[in-house]
C-alpha cells in the first residue's frame, strides 16, 4: 500500500512499525460545540484507513482525542454559565451520538481527554525544560523553537518567516516570536492543575504529543488530520516530541484536504458551515459519510444540498442491490454457478483494493463497488446460480463496510411490508386486481416500491 506523507510530499509504501499492528492517531474535536462537517472529514477519512488495514488483516490502534480543556471551552463555559467539565461532557455526548450515526465506533477508538493525562503533560514539559529546549516565564512555559531539529520541515515554514496568533500566544518577552505554550498560568476563573511552574493549565499543542507516547509509543506509525492542522499543530508536535526523544514522532503524517461551500473553505469563523447534527434533520448520517467519501481524500470536495441529493440517490442504488440479493437468497435458485461471472466479481473486488492501496483512493474505490453492482444486477436479470450469488454478495458486504456502508436494517417494519407483499400474492391469485393495485399503492406511500420477477416479487425503499 502506497501513502502520500505530508512529511516527504510524495508517495511511500506503507510499512508500519509492528508487521501484525498500525498505530494511528488522529487529531479529534475541541469538545465546546456541535462538531461540522468540515470535521467529520478526517474523522470519516481516516476511520475508513483503519478498516481498510483491517480488512487486510492487520490490528489497529487507533486515538482519536478529546481537547477538553482550551479557551474555546473556557469562554463558552462563561457564556452558558457553566463550568469547564460540563461543558466538555456535554458535547463529548453530542459527539458521540454524531459519531454513531456517521458509523465511526464499528471498531475500538480510544477517546483520550488532555485533562486525564495532566502529571504526564507534566513530566514532559519538565523534560523539554531538563534539556533547555523549554523556559518558564511569568508562570508560562514556553517551548523555544529554535532548540528543535528542522523546525518548519513538515509545513515548509522557516524560523524566519514564523509570526504569532494562530493559538501561539502573544508575548514580548518570549526568545522568539514563534515559541509556543506549553503552560499556561492560571487566570483567575479558569480551570488549573499544580505544577513546579504554578498553578495553571496545559497548552494546546503538548497534549496530542503526551497522549500519543502514552497510548502509542514515542515513534507511531501514522499521524492524521486536517490538512489546515499541518502549521502550528502538526509542525509543534514534531518539535516537542522529537526534542524530547530524540526519535522520529510518526513515520507517516497524512492530510485531509478541506471542505469547501461554493467554492469556499467551510469554517466556523467564515460562519458557512454546516453541523453534522443541522444535516442529520436533512438526511441520514450515512449519506455524509458516502458523500465524504466520493472524492479522494487530498482534495477539496465542495458540500451542497444537490450533491448530498446525488449521494443518496447513489447510496439507495447500493441498497437495492443488496436488498434484491438478499431476498433471492431467501427464496429458490438453481444450485452451482458461473465462473465467468465469478471472475467478474473477483475483478471487479482487485480494482476495489488497487484503489484502496493507492492512497486511499476511496473515490475509484466506489466506482469499483458500483460496477460490481451493475454486474450483479445485470446477471439477475439474465438467471444467477446460488453459490455466484453467495459469493458476489459477501465480496459486495465486505467492501461495502471497508467504506462504512450498507449497515442499516430496517428490520422493524419489515414484516409488515412482507405481509402486505404475501396478501397481494393471494389477491393476483384470486385475480381480485382492484386489491392487489390497493396493496401496490399502500406500499408506495409507505416508501415501498415492488418488482414482480420469475423469483416473486422483490421490494426495496425508495
Amino acid at each position: 500500500m502506497k501513502l502520500f506523507n505530508s512529511m516527504t510530499r510524495k508517495k511511500e509504501e506503507f510499512k508500519p512499525i509492528d508487521d501484525k499492528t498500525v498505530r494511528m492517531y488522529n487529531c479529534g474535536p475541541t469538545v465546546y460545540n456541535f462538531i461540522h462537517v468540515g470535521n467529520a472529514r478526517p474523522l470519516v477519512v481516516f476511520d475508513t484507513l483503519r478498516r481498510f488495514f483491517i480488512y487486510q488483516g492487520y490490528d489497529v490502534d487507533f486515538v482519536v482525542n478529546f481537547t477538553d480543556i482550551d479557551d474555546k471551552l473556557i469562554n463558552r463555559a462563561k457564556e452558558e454559565h457553566s463550568t469547564v467539565g460540563e461543558i466538555a461532557e456535554k458535547y463529548i455526548g453530542e459527539f458521540k451520538q454524531d459519531a454513531n450515526g456517521l458509523n465511526l465506533y464499528t471498531y475500538d477508538t480510544k477517546n483520550p481527554r488532555a485533562t486525564q493525562y495532566i502529571d504526564e503533560i507534566v513530566e514532559f514539559i519538565q523534560g523539554l525544560v531538563d534539556k533547555d529546549a523549554a523556559y518558564p516565564l511569568d508562570g508560562d512555559v514556553y517551548f523555544d523553537i529554535t532548540k528543535a531539529k528542522d523546525y518548519g520541515k513538515l509545513s515548509g515554514k522557516n524560523i524566519d518567516e514564523l509570526q504569532s496568533g494562530a493559538r501561539i500566544q502573544v508575548n514580548d518577552a518570549k526568545k522568539n516570536p514563534g515559541d509556543f505554550a506549553l503552560w499556561k498560568g492560571k487566570k483567575e476563573g479558569e480551570p488549573s492543575w499544580t505544577s513546579p511552574w504554578g498553578e495553571g493549565r496545559p497548552g494546546w499543542h503538548i497534549e496530542c504529543s503526551v497522549m500519543a507516547k502514552t497510548l502509542l509509543g514515542e515513534t507511531i506509525d501514522i499521524h492524521s488530520g486536517g490538512e489546515d492542522l499541518q502549521f502550528p499543530h502538526h509542525e509543534n508536535e514534531i518539535a516537542q516530541s522529537e526534542t524530547l526523544t530524540g526519535k522520529t514522532f510518526a513515520n507517516y503524517w497524512l492530510h485531509n484536504g478541506m471542505i469547501t461551500v461554493d467554492g469556499t473553505k467551510m469554517s466556523k469563523s467564515l460562519g458557512n458551515f454546516f453541523t453534522v447534527r443541522e444535516v442529520a434533520k436533512v438526511f441520514d448520517l450515512e449519506v455524509l459519510r458516502f458523500f465524504l467519501l466520493s472524492a479522494h481524500y487530498r482534495t477539496p470536495i465542495n458540500y451542497s444540498y444537490d450533491a448530498m441529493q446525488q449521494t443518496k440517490a447513489g447510496l439507495d442504488r447500493l441498497y437495492g442491490v443488496r436488498n434484491h440479493m438478499e431476498q433471492l437468497l431467501d427464496g429458490e435458485l438453481p444450485e452451482g454457478r458461473d465462473e465467468a461471472f465469478d471472475k467478474k466479481v473477483e475483478a471487479e473486488k482487485n480494482t476495489f483494493i488497487e484503489a484502496m492501496e493507492d492512497d486511499l483512493n476511496t473515490a475509484k474505490a466506489t466506482g469499483a463497488l458500483f460496477s460490481l453492482a451493475k454486474d450483479i444486477n445485470t446477471k439477475i436479470a439474465s438467471g444467477i446460480e446460488r453459490d455466484s450469488l453467495q459469493a458476489a454478495y459477501d465480496t459486495f458486504m465486505e467492501l461495502a463496510d471497508v467504506l462504512g456502508i450498507l449497515y442499516r436494517r430496517d428490520e422493524a417494519d419489515s414484516s409488515d411490508i412482507e405481509a402486505l407483499i404475501e396478501e397481494r400474492k393471494q389477491a393476483r391469485a384470486d385475480k381480485d386486481f382492484a386489491r392487489a393495485d390497493a396493496i401496490r399503492d399502500q406500499l408506495a406511500d409507505m416508501g415501498i416500491a415492488i418488482e414482480d420477477t420469475r423469483e416473486g416479487t422483490l421490494w426495496k425503499r425508495v
